[in-house]
């Protein structure tokens, strides 16, 4: 747990998955935050989820 590319890798991750969440019309800040906890469960979970639709959709 030592190794800081472990590190790096997760908080790439997190950034990659908020990245995913604001495409889909979501918060990125909530889920960047939410996958520094929960890592690539975060990631499936996005990917599984539905776009958000606008009322103008």
């Amino acid at each position: 747990m030592d190794d800081p590319t472990f590190f790096v890798g997760w908080g790439t991750l997190s950034l990659i998955n908020a990245g995913l969440a604001q495409g889909k019309g979501r918060s990125g800040l909530i889920w960047c935050l939410l996958s520094l906890l929960l890592g690539p469960i975060a990631t499936l979970v996005i990917v599984l989820l539905d776009r958000v639709r606008s009322p103008y959709d």
